[in-house]
């Protein structure tokens, strides 16, 4: 007889909430700066290569992520997210009145290091306090918040950019929100997990603060890991003296080379359908906004995908996605026919990053959860992010976006072929077996 899944309890309903809002901003920024990109560059007269530039600098601010990311792991989950939400709030704030190429990147830079390790910690939440048969339905959904957040992006956008502040409106419209946000989080708890790893107590067999139980097996505080009590750590450098630096090493080139396409796919397309296609702002946002809006349902499936099928059968379908419709979309002719293939794209763009974001949460022990998170996507992963837009800029100038985007399908390839290769099955399974080396 089929077991009935958990039901979430109250208080698991309302982190649902505060952690979804949160990712609402990721995909919104992510988007704002593609959108206002080539109004930007006109006003502050830079090249395309410049404004690839640009976007690589300010990419800079991911992998500085990192070191708010591991204080997770000795500070606690729960007052890391408090500073992260108001980081990101005062910085996002100071890019509205930015004077020149350079502020403007400096305030970017610094508010993306908060809204990553903002969505970097909102992973790492839903990884251990919701139950192991609905945690890629948790981080699925968390992820499809950020995809409402791109919709919204490029719905206000367009008119936004019309207003006497133009671009900059697009960066204070989230101020407010932004502080409701951080005071309605005042009732935040820890991690059940990372209380008892502080705590050096077992984590199975007794009930979680989110009134379940977090585990059948012996939990991540109650065993060595690399020869000493796996606990919260402190050391730079501790989780590579342990058993786990060869899931970082893999992780984080798997994550690379995913961003090579991710970061690019959606950025540039703005760029690609006006200089390429002959499009407005308006046939632009149009597109994007009907391509985010119909993608959004699929992307709030993906979890219960990876729930039910798994989580390497779901990449296998989700990457191939991606490679071919990246490619259609910048290869195309057509109003539809480039909406149509966008639509696939957008959906898979942010499908592989909840297919990411369940692996790089699963394969490691509470006591090292964040520290893993941070190197494998935040420190090393995120070199791919940032260094594509550079490179992509600097390709498009001599054989324009349309190729040159395409062209980042291959990375895609190559990184559908190292999870099938490296990656073990983890649906369906609780963190403290999953996480063993």
């Amino acid at each position: 007889m089929e077991r009935s899944l958990p039901r979430f309890t109250s208080y698991q309903r309302r982190l649902f909430i505060l952690l979804s809002v949160a990712n609402f901003f990721e995909g919104y920024d992510f988007l704002a700066l593609g959108q206002i990109l080539p109004n930007l560059r006109a006003e502050m007269g830079l090249s395309q290569a410049a404004g690839g530039l640009l976007v690589t600098v300010i990419g800079l601010g991911t992998i500085a992520a990192y070191g708010v990311v591991r204080l997770a792991d000795q500070r606690g989950r729960r007052p890391i997210m408090m500073i992260t939400i108001l980081g990101y709030a005062l910085f996002s704030g100071l890019t509205g009145l930015a004077r020149g190429p350079w502020d403007f990147a400096a305030y970017q830079l610094v508010a993306r290091v908060f809204l990553i390790a903002e969505w970097a910690l909102a992973m790492v939440y839903a990884a251990e306090e919701f139950p192991a048969e609905r945690r890629g339905f948790a981080i699925g959904v968390l992820q499809a918040w950020s995809a409402m957040g791109s919709i919204v992006c490029a719905g206000v956008v367009p008119l936004l950019l019309q207003t006497p502040y133009g671009w900059r409106s697009v960066y204070f419209v989230g101020i407010i929100p932004l502080l409701l946000l951080a005071y309605a989080r005042r009732g935040l708890r820890e991690t059940e997990r990372f209380e008892a790893v502080r705590a050096g107590r077992r984590v199975g067999g007794s009930e979680g603060s989110a009134g379940r139980r977090v585990g059948g097996s012996e939990g991540s505080a109650g065993r060595r890991v690399g020869g000493s009590l796996d606990g919260p750590h402190v050391g730079l450098m501790r989780i590579w003296h342990t058993p786990y630096r060869k899931r970082v090493v893999q992780l984080a080139l798997i994550w690379g080379l995913t961003y090579m396409c991710t970061q690019c796919a959606v950025f540039f397309w703005k760029e690609f359908a006006v200089a390429e296609r002959g499009m407005t702002d308006g046939q632009v946002g149009l597109a994007i906004a009907v391509a985010s809006l119909v993608s959004l349902p699929l992307v709030f499936m993906v979890g219960k995908l990876l729930d039910g099928w798994g989580r390497r059968p779901g990449a296998v379908l989700i990457y191939v996605l991606l490679a071919t419709s990246v490619v259609a979309a910048y290869q195309l002719n057509g109003y539809w026919a480039l909406t149509v293939a966008l639509t696939v794209a957008i959906f898979s763009a942010a499908a592989v990053l909840v297919v990411l974001n369940s692996f790089t949460t699963e394969l490691f022990p509470t006591a090292m959860r964040g520290d893993a998170f941070a190197w494998s996507n935040n420190l090393l992963g995120r070199i791919g992010y940032v260094i594509a837009p550079a490179i992509v800029g600097w390709a498009a100038g001599r054989i324009g976006w349309g190729d040159a985007v395409s062209l980042t399908a291959v990375t895609v390839v190559a990184a559908l072929f190292l999870i099938v290769w490296w990656l073990p099955e983890t649906a369906r399974k609780e963190l403290e077996e999953t996480g063993r080396p």
